[in-house]
């Protein structure tokens, strides 16, 4: 996969959602880079992510590429608290599959999310894990997990063969507003 492949992946699910994004176990920025590619000049993004060498490395490209984009760090696991919301947007690129029990962090990216927010997730199209994607989260399975964490049928937006457990998806949703 390359950057029109990561593009490809979330633009459907960013364009029109808001400029403030999250963005979850972000790594050294290959799906940030594409956030801000759709965002534009707008882009206001936080990226998040346990290691503080690789989001080091994400500050460094996002300034070669998109030097308008407003980019700051978190360094953090995501499945320990969120930064302060709201946010526009959360973008969870190949994040959640390190996750046993992914409820409680879609409770927590609901509860950050602005009204109308959305929710993309770019996640493998697989029943089975590996060691290296433990959990992945099946387009499938996702249209069951999504609803049941609150949040409207997902769309998937985009497809794309991989070599790595055949192939990876986009898909996007928001929240659905809870009967009180």
């Amino acid at each position: 996969m390359n950057h029109v492949d990561h593009v490809a992946l979330i633009r459907d699910g960013v364009t029109g959602a808001g400029s403030r994004w999250l963005e979850l176990g972000a790594g050294d920025g290959t799906f940030t880079l594409a956030l801000a590619d759709v965002l534009g000049a707008s882009a206001s993004i936080v990226a998040m992510d346990r290691d503080r060498e690789a989001l080091g490395r994400l500050s460094g490209r996002l300034a070669q590429r998109f030097p308008a984009a407003a980019v700051e760090t978190h360094e953090g696991d995501f499945t320990a608290g969120l930064p302060a919301g709201p946010f526009d947007g959360v973008l969870a690129a190949n994040s959640l599959h390190f996750v046993r029990d992914s409820r409680p962090v879609l409770a927590a990216i609901r509860a950050i999310l602005a009204p109308g927010g959305h929710l993309v997730l770019v996640e493998y199209d697989a029943e089975r894990g590996n060691q290296w994607v433990p959990y992945p989260i099946s387009f499938a399975r996702w249209k069951t997990l999504a609803p049941a964490a609150g949040f409207a049928p997902p769309v998937r937006l985009h497809r794309v063969h991989s070599r790595f457990l055949d192939a990876i998806y986009g898909a996007s949703t928001t929240p659905v507003e809870l009967a009180s």
